[in-house]
């Protein structure tokens, strides 16, 4: 999946080789004036992003069953779409917020009070959260599903890499470039993370109604200002302070990008050209057959969507 500046696409490859795309324009949400205000952005990409992959992920799923099947599926609806993005939702923030929260409290026992004690326990909880990140990054990652998908966001960054510096798209001039890409959204979780533990360390160690009630509320506020770092750290590429902001989530796409195949690559350029073809006011053909056109951006183009 590519987003472009007004529309997203998707592009799967079916089981008799061909590959299927198909692009849609982004809601007013995505792409109005709230997109332009700072740490507000934060809130609205996050959303963007969760809703966003449920969809396609869903779309993508029912390709596959179709082929299997030969027979046409009935794509799930927009409200089992939103419960299941509720759920995860729900068992997200249990996990990766309350769960650090009640082990580090845990062991207040062991912790003086006063504001040392209150900074160390911070510190605890944050470590916790970033340990169960990674683990769960590298659990997930050694199940063979995932690993393909993990492949296929290598392809994605690699081919967005050789976008950004004009070259023309097809295997060979994508396949040198690194997986790892400085705004992806696994450094945005990395750095959602980090902020948290100075967000909450700002807090104190409240009352245990209270922790909860922060590190729930509190999570719009940290993924605003998180974007607003990783949208630094992007723009910024080659500068000291944005090489070490972005250096720990580039280091963490060890885990969530692999080195993709060739045929996986060319499904990342037919997602990249749908994208570019819907955003200039192209009719994005519904099927290829994964040959390469070498299409090259103009200098224009390429500022245009940095």
């Amino acid at each position: 999946m590519i987003r472009g500046q007004r529309f997203f696409s998707l592009a799967v490859r079916r089981l008799d080789g061909t590959i299927y795309r198909t692009a849609e324009p982004l809601s007013t949400f995505y792409t109005g004036k709230l997109r332009s205000i700072p740490l507000l952005r934060g809130v609205v990409v996050l959303a963007e992003t969760l809703v966003l992959g449920m969809k396609v992920l869903s779309r993508s799923a029912n390709i596959a069953v179709e082929d299997q099947t030969e027979g046409e599926q009935k794509e799930l609806g927009g409200w089992v779409l939103f419960l299941s993005l509720g759920i995860s939702m729900v068992v997200g923030v249990g996990i990766f917020f309350l769960m650090p929260l009640f082990a580090a409290r845990s062991l207040d026992i062991w912790i003086a009070p006063g504001a040392l004690g209150d900074f160390v326990s911070n510190i605890v909880e944050g470590l916790l959260r970033l340990g169960l990140l990674v683990g769960y990054i590298a659990a997930i990652g050694l199940m063979k599903d995932i690993k393909r998908v993990f492949a296929y966001h290598g392809a994605e960054h690699m081919t967005i890499h050789a976008y950004e510096r004009g070259l023309p798209l097809n295997v060979d001039n994508i396949r040198p470039f690194s997986t790892a890409h400085p705004r992806c959204g696994t450094a945005f979780l990395l750095t959602v993370a980090v902020v948290a533990i100075f967000v909450f360390s700002l807090l104190g160690r409240p009352e245990i109604q209270w922790a909860i009630l922060s590190r729930i509320l509190l999570i719009p506020v940290i993924a605003g200002a998180s974007y607003e770092v990783i949208r630094f750290a992007g723009l910024r590429q080659g500068n000291p302070i944005s090489t070490i902001l972005s250096a720990p989530g580039m280091a963490l796409q060890r885990l969530t990008t692999r080195r993709p195949d060739d045929d996986q690559i060319e499904v990342a350029i037919e997602a990249m050209n749908a994208a570019l073809e819907a955003d200039e006011g192209r009719e994005v053909e519904p099927t290829s057959d994964g040959e390469e056109d070498g299409f090259k951006p103009s200098q224009e183009e390429r500022e245009e969507k940095a």
